[in-house]
């Protein structure tokens, strides 16, 4: 039995995932589908709340469990999620980034998004007025993000990251999805292959690759395959390029 711990993206709350709490929980896992603050229904002033807020906020929680957990983050939860498995990297057994990337030590959201700065109004980034129907998400589900979707803190996408690089001795896992033309194994390969050292990780033990043919919100388009993809990351499965003979 493998605990999961997981994190929505932009605007999201813990019930972004229930489909894919729910299934894992059907196969014998634990899963809390996390919110963060400023997302909650709790009358919270979103506009004060900053990245180290939620990096605080997921460090308490990985500190609390029992046994070590497999982070998972989707989209901007990238950053806290490594704010955190940096701090207390003997509490994550993988930390799998769904459709999304690692930041690095001195980054910001925007620093990758600057067209964000754009949408912010009084302090916070208002929901979309919803999601595209590129991504393969149900009607049924997108108008449940919109009921439930908040304003996020705009202070979490312009505050940088401050990195030790202890979470670097985390093993990981990729989940591409590759509705739109966004991130593919075959573009994972070709950006190890240029030999930079930021993308010298992407071919280390431990780290595994899955591909999904869908939007960026896997867990709204298809629960079911996510799930089964979070099941064999927790178990060490997935494409490697170490396997293929690009790691050192």
């Amino acid at each position: 039995m493998a605990t999961f711990l997981l994190v929505p993206g932009l605007w999201m709350g813990g019930w972004a995932w229930d489909a894919v709490s729910a299934g894992l929980s059907a196969r014998g896992h634990r899963a809390t589908a996390v919110t963060l603050p400023g997302l909650g229904e709790a009358d919270e002033d979103a506009a004060r709340i900053g990245l180290a807020d939620h990096v605080d906020a997921l460090t308490g929680l990985l500190r609390a469990q029992e046994q070590d957990v497999v982070l998972v983050a989707h989209s901007y939860a990238a950053f806290p999620a490594v704010g955190a498995a940096d701090r207390v990297p003997e509490k994550v057994a993988r930390l799998v980034f769904v459709d999304t990337g690692a930041p690095e030590s001195g980054e910001a959201v925007v620093t990758q998004m600057p067209h964000l700065l754009d949408l912010a109004d009084g302090g916070v980034l208002p929901v979309p007025g919803g999601i595209d129907a590129t991504h393969g998400v149900p009607d049924t589900e997108g108008e449940r993000y919109r009921h439930l979707a908040k304003p996020h803190p705009l202070r979490t996408v312009t505050d940088p990251i401050t990195l030790t690089g202890a979470w670097l001795k985390v093993p990981t896992t990729g989940v591409l999805c590759l509705a739109g033309g966004r991130l593919s194994l075959e573009v994972v390969r070709a950006l190890y292959a240029t030999g930079d050292p930021r993308f010298a990780k992407l071919a280390e033990p431990g780290v595994t690759f899955f591909e999904l043919a869908t939007g960026h919100w896997p867990m709204l388009s298809t629960p079911t395959e996510l799930t089964d993809v979070l099941v064999r990351a927790a178990a060490g499965e997935g494409e490697s390029l170490l396997q293929e003979g690009l790691g050192r």
